[in-house]
């Protein structure tokens, strides 16, 4: 017997009504999550591998990329980076198994501010997907929204066919530049931005649709749609669900599995608050951006310099955090050899 498009709305939570308008990615290192709340997508970074890795569920992945680093030798700092290239890989290759689209596998955090270093590496972490027998097809690469980071990205997209996730984007200008790019997907921070003006400012509870970071992606949709861009625009580090239910219709958005399962139990009639056919009506107008343009304009916006420039350093941190615990793991490895 069907059920009438009426009651199936009263019965659907709003994450399921969410998918239906905005292709729903699960922002975690944590199988069990992707499971149970079955996202076409996910993400990772140095912070959530970090934390998934200090679990006792994945020791395992971690033993055997602590050994193939030990295999390939080198300096133990050799040893240590290769470790936590094929950590991440493992990591991404177990959660393709649960998804049917794609992971995305961040580029160090530390390698920001150098092109060809985020190229490399990169490259070095698709041949090791391949090793797996995952294709290019199925990664997108994450870099930081740096000028160099966006440059790399181009190089990567057009000379080698690897698909970009550029990541820590706060600034309207990141996302202009990222557009000419030509990467495939950008995820502008949604959450980070509200951290800031509430920070920074005197007001500290905003309406949804008032919230700075839903209005800064609501912006760049706009922007992105209006000029037709085929950068994919997906929001991310969520503060509420309030930020994420207006941003429905957004084309993806990057969501933790604590609001994952908030969305599930909640039962309130969601509608599209972005689309196609309104970007277009908007009154945005194309620019371009140079270097030297480029640097200007996001300098002119002190919270996204302030925001990136944070997100590196706590991501590097983490990915310093990572590098100790694999280093522990490769002498204990060299004393039993």
């Amino acid at each position: 017997m069907s059920v009438s498009p009426v009651k199936r709305q009263k019965m659907e939570s709003a994450l399921d009504q969410l998918k239906h308008y905005t292709t729903v990615v699960a922002d975690t290192g944590d199988f069990n999550a992707i499971d149970e709340y079955k996202p076409l997508d996910a993400t990772t970074n140095p912070s959530l591998i970090l934390a998934a890795a200090q679990m006792p569920a994945y020791q395992k992945l971690v033993d055997d990329a602590v050994a193939y680093g030990k295999k390939l030798g080198g300096s133990e700092e050799e040893q240590i980076r290769n470790a936590s290239d094929k950590l991440f890989v493992l990591f991404g290759a177990e959660i393709l198994k649960r998804i049917p689209g794609r992971v995305s596998t961040e580029v160090d955090a530390r390698l920001s501010f150098d092109k060809e270093g985020m190229i490399q590496r990169a490259r070095r972490l698709i041949d090791l997907y391949k090793e797996a027998g995952v294709g290019k097809d199925r990664i997108l690469i994450k870099l930081s929204s740096t000028w160099e980071g966006i440059q790399a990205g181009k190089v990567l997209e057009a000379e080698y066919g690897i698909h970009c996730n550029m990541t820590l984007l706060f600034s309207f200008a990141q996302a202009v530049a990222c557009a000419e790019a030509g990467v495939t997907l950008i995820s502008p921070f949604v959450g980070r931005i509200l951290d800031w003006y509430v920070a920074n400012g005197d007001k500290k509870t905003y309406e949804p649709s008032e919230d700075p970071g839903v209005k800064s992606v609501t912006k760049i949709y706009n922007y992105y749609k209006k000029f037709g861009y085929k950068t994919i625009v997906m929001g991310a580090s969520f503060r509420n669900t309030g930020e994420i239910k207006a941003l429905t219709g957004c084309d993806y958005l990057t969501i933790s599995p604590k609001l994952l399962a908030e969305l599930s139990k909640e039962h309130v009639k969601l509608t599209p608050t972005l689309s196609v056919k309104e970007a277009q009506a908007c009154d945005l107008e194309k620019i371009h951006l140079d270097e030297k343009a480029f640097r200007w304009h996001h300098n002119e916006d002190q919270m996204a310099v302030e925001k990136l420039s944070d997100g590196i350093r706590k991501f590097a941190a983490d990915a310093v955090k990572l590098d100790r615990m694999l280093k522990v793991d490769v002498v204990s490895h060299s004393s039993q050899a």
